[in-house]
């Protein structure tokens, strides 16, 4: 996963704007991978067929508790999957429980785990979407202890979880500046200093891309611009190319 998703974002250097099918590929084969791991740490079989960059590929269960089954990869792995536009891949991993990825004892904040259960029960329609969003939103308020710091949590966590709330409520106009918004705390995290100026993880916004791409496909008008936000992938003119 890690492997493919550095090539995905690096593919933003040389095609800013995700035009060649090239660019398509790598964000898709960077999905496949992250699914990969989801599906291998829930199935009750010893091994799954993944595809994965155009082929089948046998991927063996995993027997005990990984580190990187953890809440930051399924994040990564549900933003790929709207962005790619997989409602397949995007159900199976709504169906993960947060329990699953207590197991890897990864060090996180604990409103990740409230902002994954938001964005469950948002895909599946789930009643308890607005308490698990105001539950995610509240973690990340100035003067509460962060693991990640507070620039983090504020710049780059808050954003999308204001953005699903209009999303969610149909308001077109607050999506639009909120995504402005978003945009702009994006630039202002990634480049505050040089070494996250040189981070290809920068280079863009994936999950303000994910809440634009939820919004243009419920008829959004996106009016906002950005080279973090790659027009083609918004606009998924590659999907239906190949089997994802």
């Amino acid at each position: 996963m890690s492997t493919t998703l550095v090539t995905a974002y690096e593919r933003a250097a040389v095609d800013p704007m995700a035009s060649w099918i090239e660019s398509w590929e790598a964000w898709v084969a960077a999905m496949q991978a992250g699914s990969a791991v989801f599906t291998a740490a829930t199935t009750t079989e010893d091994s799954v067929l993944c595809l994965i960059h155009h082929k089948e590929r046998t991927v063996p269960a995993f027997v005990h508790p990984e580190p990187f089954v953890d809440a930051g990869h399924w994040l990564t792995t549900f933003y790929l999957a709207v962005v790619c536009r997989n409602a397949e891949r995007l159900t199976a991993l709504c169906h993960v429980p947060t329990a699953k990825l207590r197991e890897s004892e990864a060090a996180c904040d604990e409103y990740l785990y409230a902002w994954i259960e938001a964005l469950q029960a948002f895909w599946l329609g789930r009643p308890e979407f607005a308490d698990k969003l105001v539950e995610a939103a509240s973690g990340t308020t100035p003067g509460v202890p962060s693991a990640t710091g507070q620039d983090y949590a504020s710049q780059i966590m808050w954003p999308p979880m204001d953005l699903l709330r209009w999303r969610a409520t149909g308001q077109q106009e607050q999506f639009n500046s909120s995504l402005d918004k978003a945009l702009r705390a994006h630039k202002a995290y990634w480049t505050a200093d040089q070494e996250r100026a040189d981070s290809c993880y920068g280079w863009v916004a994936l999950a303000p891309l994910a809440m634009a791409c939820l919004a243009l496909d419920a008829d959004f008008s996106i009016e906002i611009e950005s080279d973090y936000m790659p027009a083609h992938l918004l606009k998924a003119t590659w999907a239906g190319e190949f089997p994802t």
